[in-house]
């Protein structure tokens, strides 16, 4: 690692025969220090690896997924350096960020903000995407192939990256994505408070919005795994058909992996990680 003045060592940790660490840096997207993870397998001391992005949902920082998915072992196995970006700005000062767990802090949706109260510091698309990845790319042994996983929110962000930027990710996969966001009260009301009333805006920022946009596949095959006895699955917060909908209207490649008994929470995760860290892999080279 070559972290130079602009990246603060928070906490390194042997892992795997690895390195997981942890970061922070001065943002110039959001104006604030930002925090985010990241694994260093063991085959990284010998070569630049690729990398995929894991991206947390609401109420998460840069430490959930890092902490509770399980995935280093793998990554350590398969050479893949994993990223872990904050979930929102932390310390922004807009009035009532802090008020709601599905909105604000902890809260960002991947998106860049337009409505005035949040466009300054709300620019977590641009952050991830843009000054993030250059950022880990500078600092520590990564090869310039990524792709991106999430869970949740994250998820969401996941396929909206990929999909907006479909030469920049080899793939995108998700654990219980929110699938539709423009159709569902979690997105319904973030994309009301970022972007404003006007919901063609809001479908820059929609998965199934873009492919039908687009018009054509984007990605190699997308995987979702969804938990068949997960509560916002029930709550119409996800949406799996819609995705499927979208994706079959546009011949985009899709799997969708329904699994019973199976919730929203990081034990979900645990178990299917490695599944999707090898086909990762398998894309990534």
């Amino acid at each position: 690692m070559s972290a130079g003045p602009a990246l603060r060592v928070r906490a390194e940790h042997p892992c795997f025969g690895g390195v997981m660490g942890f970061y922070e840096h001065d943002s110039a997207e959001i104006g604030l220090p930002m925090r985010f993870g990241l694994y260093r397998p063991p085959q990284a001391a010998r070569r630049p690896v690729p990398a995929v992005l894991c991206l947390a949902g609401l109420t998460c920082t840069e430490e959930t997924f890092a902490i509770k998915a399980g995935a280093q072992r793998v990554a350590a196995e398969l050479g893949l350096a994993l990223v872990f970006p904050d979930t929102s700005p932390r310390g922004a000062g807009v009035p009532g960020e802090a008020e709601a767990w599905d909105f604000g802090v902890g809260a960002g949706f991947y998106l860049d903000a337009t409505t005035p109260a949040w466009a300054p510091r709300y620019r977590m698309h641009r952050h991830v995407h843009h000054e993030l990845r250059g950022l880990v790319e500078a600092a520590f042994p990564v090869n310039g192939r990524w792709s991106a996983l999430g869970h949740s929110m994250g998820g969401h962000g996941a396929l909206v990256l990929a999909l907006r930027h479909p030469g920049a990710y080899a793939m995108a996969s998700a654990f219980a994505p929110i699938c539709a966001p423009s159709a569902c009260p979690w997105g319904e009301k973030a994309f009301t408070g970022y972007l404003g009333p006007d919901r063609a805006a809001w479908a820059a920022w929609d998965a199934c919005a873009l492919l039908r946009s687009a018009g054509r596949a984007l990605l190699p095959p997308i995987r979702v795994d969804q938990g068949l006895a997960d509560p916002f699955l029930a709550a119409g917060q996800l949406q799996p058909e819609a995705l499927e909908a979208a994706c079959a209207a546009v011949g985009q490649p899709l799997e969708v992996h329904r699994h019973a008994g199976y919730d929203h929470g990081y034990w979900f995760v645990q178990s299917f990680v490695e599944a999707h860290l090898r086909a990762h892999a398998g894309v990534l080279g």
